[in-house]
């Protein structure tokens, strides 16, 4: 799967919503804003990728929810 802009602003958005649920880290809210969170998903739910939940990725795994993610990291300091 390529990066298009599309994938660009969805991650941007994803961002802003992080910002809006409490995220300030500047840090993980870079990485939030340039992973591309669709590529490690099912091509079925790539639509779906920059929603903030959680999606099942194979293996009986899950790609877990970006808040989630993103509210542990910011913990780490």
């Amino acid at each position: 799967m390529i990066d298009t802009t599309k994938h660009q602003g969805q991650r941007r958005q994803l961002v802003k919503l992080l910002k809006q649920k409490g995220i300030q880290d500047e840090r993980v809210l870079n990485a939030v804003g340039t992973v591309p969170r669709h590529i490690f998903m099912d091509s079925g739910l790539e639509e779906y990728s920059y929603l903030d939940k959680a999606f099942p990725i194979g293996a009986n795994q899950t790609i877990s929810q970006p808040y989630t993610v993103a509210f542990q990291t910011q913990l780490l300091e």
